[in-house]
C-alpha cells in the first residue's frame, strides 16, 4: 500500500509559497515524474484524474511531484499576477525539488496536460522526458479558446461583436481581461501565446496520450506535424489514443481510466 502523498509549500521567490504534493514509491524510483497542469479551469476540472494518475504512478515505482503554479490553486499570489516566466520558474523550481527527495539516476520526466504539455516542452538544462496527455500544439490556439469562453457568454446575451479584437487590445497594451472568473495578465497572455510545442534540449523519450470516444480516433494533422517534428529532432516518441472522456472540459467531473493504465504502461 501507497501511503498518502506529503503535501507541503515549497518556499519561492519574494517570500511565496507553491504548494506541493509528493507522491513517494516503495524503494529506489524507477522514474522521477513532475506534474504540470493545464490552463485555468481544466486545472480544477483535472485534479481526481491528476491524483488518481500520480498514484497509479508510485504504486508503479515512480516518484511524482505534484506542483500548483503561481497563482493557481493553493499557491501564492493572484492567478492576474502570473507571467508565464514565473510558471517556466515554478518548473525549475519543481524539478530540483524532485531530484531533492527523489536522487539518483533514475530517468526524469515532464508530464504536462493540455497547456502544460506547452510549458514543458523547453531546455531545463537536463536530459528529461515528456509524457503529453491531450497536448495543445500551439500556445495561440490555447489563448484563443481561453477568451472564446467569454465572447460565448456575451453572444448568448445578445453581445460579443468586437469583442475578441477587444480583448486582445486589452493584453497588447499591458492591461487585464477578465475571463470565466479568471483575471488575465499580459504577461501569461503574451508568454502562453507564444509557445509551441517544439522540441528542445537533449532528446529523450515522449509519450503522447490523447483520448476520444471515438473508435476509429486518429492525432489531429496540427499534432500529427508537432510530433514529426519532435521525431526528426532525434526524439523516440510514441503516440497512443485510448477511449476516454475530455475529463478537462465536462460539465462534471469525469475520469479516463484506460488513459491512467496506459501511462503507466508507457513508462513502465
Amino acid at each position: 500500500m501507497i501511503p498518502h502523498p506529503d503535501v507541503f509549500f515549497l518556499p519561492a521567490p519574494g517570500g511565496e509559497q507553491r504548494l506541493c504534493l509528493f507522491h513517494a514509491p516503495r524503494g529506489t524510483p524507477r522514474g522521477r515524474v513532475l506534474y504540470l497542469h493545464p490552463f485555468a479551469e481544466e486545472m480544477n476540472k483535472s485534479r481526481r484524474m491528476a491524483a488518481l494518475a500520480c498514484r497509479a504512478l508510485a504504486e508503479a515505482g515512480h516518484a511524482v511531484l505534484q506542483l500548483d503554479l503561481r497563482g493557481c490553486g493553493d499557491s501564492s499570489a493572484d492567478f492576474g499576477d502570473a507571467s508565464w516566466a514565473d510558471w517556466q520558474a515554478d518548473v525549475r523550481l519543481g524539478l530540483a525539488e524532485l531530484e531533492a527527495r527523489a536522487p539518483g539516476d533514475a530517468p526524469l520526466w515532464l508530464w504536462g496536460l493540455r497547456a502544460g504539455c506547452l510549458l514543458a516542452a523547453a531546455d531545463w538544462g537536463r536530459p528529461v522526458n515528456h509524457l503529453f496527455w491531450q497536448p495543445m500544439a500551439s500556445g495561440k490556439l490555447a489563448l484563443q479558446q481561453f477568451l472564446r469562453l467569454k465572447l460565448a457568454a456575451e453572444m448568448a446575451g445578445g453581445a460579443g461583436k468586437g469583442l475578441m479584437e477587444a480583448m486582445k487590445a486589452e493584453l497588447a497594451a499591458g492591461r487585464h481581461v477578465e475571463v470565466a472568473g479568471y483575471r488575465v495578465g499580459a504577461g501569461l497572455a503574451a508568454g502562453l501565446e507564444g509557445a509551441r510545442l517544439a522540441p528542445s534540449g537533449t532528446p529523450g523519450r515522449v509519450e503522447w496520450l490523447e483520448v476520444s470516444t471515438r473508435e476509429d480516433a486518429t492525432l489531429t494533422p496540427a499534432s500529427e506535424q508537432a510530433a514529426k517534428a519532435w521525431q526528426d529532432a532525434g526524439w523516440s516518441l510514441r503516440s497512443r489514443i485510448v477511449a476516454g472522456p475530455s475529463f478537462w472540459a465536462s460539465a462534471e467531473i469525469e475520469l479516463a481510466p484506460a488513459l491512467i493504465a496506459a501511462t503507466v504502461e508507457a513508462l513502465s
